[in-house]
C-alpha cells in the first residue's frame, strides 16, 4: 500500500523511536549497496524532507551513488512492539564539510568525530507494509558510542584524512565519492 510522498504523524513518531535504520542506493550500473545506520543521526525537517549524518566507515558506496543518481531509499523496521516496516523513497543530495551548506545542514546534529557526510532526502513516497515476518528483537546499546566514535577521536584529523583517502574517496566499483573535495 502506498500512502503519499509525506510523512504523517504516526510514520513519523514510528521513525523517531527507531535504534536503527537501513539506507539503500543504486549507481546506473554496477553494485547495490544496503548499510545500517544507528544512533542519534537522522533529522525530519518537514513531511517530505530527512537528512541524516553520515559517520566515516570502512566504504562510501552511499555517497557515490547519490553523487550518480541521487536515488534512495530508507527503511525502517519495528523491531519492538506493533509490527510495521516503513519504506521512503526519494532523492537525495550529499553535502561534505568542504561544502558551503555543511555549516547549516550540520547545525542539529551533535559534533562527532568522523562526521564525513549529511544525506538531504526530498521524499516522493512512503510506504508501508505489515512487517509481521520481522523478528523481535531487543535492542541492548549503541556500538558507535563505545566503539566508532572514539576510534575517530583516536586517529585525530590527519589521521582521518588518510583513512578516508585511503577507504571513502571511491565506491567499490571505482565510482568517486566526493569526500576529498
Amino acid at each position: 500500500m502506498v500512502i503519499s510522498g509525506k510523512l504523517n504523524k504516526s510514520f513519523t513518531a514510528f521513525i523517531t523511536r527507531q535504534t536503527m535504520f537501513f539506507v539503500a542506493t543504486a549507481d546506473h550500473d554496477g553494485r547495490v549497496n544496503l548499510s545500517p545506520k544507528g544512533m542519534d543521526r537522522l533529522k525530519i525537517h518537514r513531511p517530505n524532507r530527512i537528512t541524516w549524518l553520515n559517520l566515516s566507515g570502512s566504504g562510501n558506496e552511499t555517497a557515490a551513488h547519490v553523487a550518480a543518481t541521487g536515488r534512495m531509499t530508507l527503511m525502517f523496521c519495528a523491531f519492538d512492539g506493533d509490527p510495521l516496516i516503513l519504506r521512503v523513497y526519494g532523492q537525495a543530495r550529499v553535502i561534505h564539510p568542504h561544502d558551503p551548506d555543511w555549516p547549516t545542514l550540520a547545525e542539529p546534529f551533535p559534533v562527532l568525530p568522523g562526521s564525513r557526510q549529511i544525506f538531504d532526502l526530498g521524499i516522493d513516497l512512503v510506504q508501508p507494509s505489515c512487517g509481521t515476518g520481522v523478528p523481535v528483537m531487543t535492542f541492548q546499546r549503541s556500538r558507535g558510542e563505545t566503539d566508532l566514535l572514539p576510534f575517530y577521536d583516536e586517529m585525530g584529523e590527519d589521521g582521518l584524512r588518510a583513512y578516508r583517502t585511503r577507504k571513502n574517496a571511491q565506491s567499490i566499483d571505482g565510482k568517486p565519492t566526493g569526500i576529498l573535495g
